[in-house]
């Protein structure tokens, strides 16, 4: 029977480390676990799922729908991408050129991923300040949603509370790459 080689592959990179080539993994470990968001987009999917079947099943049966599914899914799937992005750029799976950011020495990989990390942060900080003056806005001139009437902030407010929790992740890459000094 052959043995199988032990080089890395992504498989076997543990999930909850920012850079693969760290001498510590174990030190480099997320404290908040990721099930956090795991679940949330469980539950998101599950909801949304549910949705557009109780959509699809009244327009079947009525021809005609739900006013309010595409009001909730539309804000459901935000939720969605900004929970499943959180836990991607934990898990490096994140939108990048693996040519250019996997190749090279470790110190290279490190730098780049430093870089990356804090371009990030700094977009994602940003996404903050402006969505929290858009919650302030729908909520000053009271502005409210067009199929269910319920005020816009409502859906508004997740945004900058969501992209907080992913400049808290990115920090802590930040905090994990700085310390791992390789």
């Amino acid at each position: 029977m052959a043995q199988q080689s032990e080089q890395p592959t992504q498989q076997n990179i543990p999930v909850d480390t920012p850079f693969p080539d760290d001498p510590d993994p174990e030190s480099s470990r997320v404290t908040i676990p990721l099930k956090i968001e795991d679940w949330l987009s469980v539950l998101i999917m599950a909801v949304l799922a549910l949705i557009t079947f109780a959509n699809v099943i009244v327009r079947y049966m009525t021809h005609s729908s739900f006013a309010w599914t595409e009001e909730i899914s539309v804000f459901l799937l935000i939720v969605l991408t900004m929970t499943a992005s959180s836990s991607a750029f934990v898990r490096r799976q994140h939108i990048r050129i693996e040519f250019i950011a996997d190749g090279g020495a470790p110190a290279r990989k490190r730098r780049l991923a430093i870089i990356a990390n804090t371009v990030v942060l700094l977009f994602f900080i940003l996404l903050t300040i402006l969505s929290a003056r858009m919650v302030y806005d729908d909520f000053t001139w009271g502005d409210t949603s067009p199929a269910i009437g319920v005020p816009n902030w409502w859906y508004s407010i997740w945004m900058p509370v969501l992209a907080t929790a992913i400049s808290l992740r990115v920090v802590g890459i930040l905090r994990r790459l700085l310390r791992s000094g390789t």
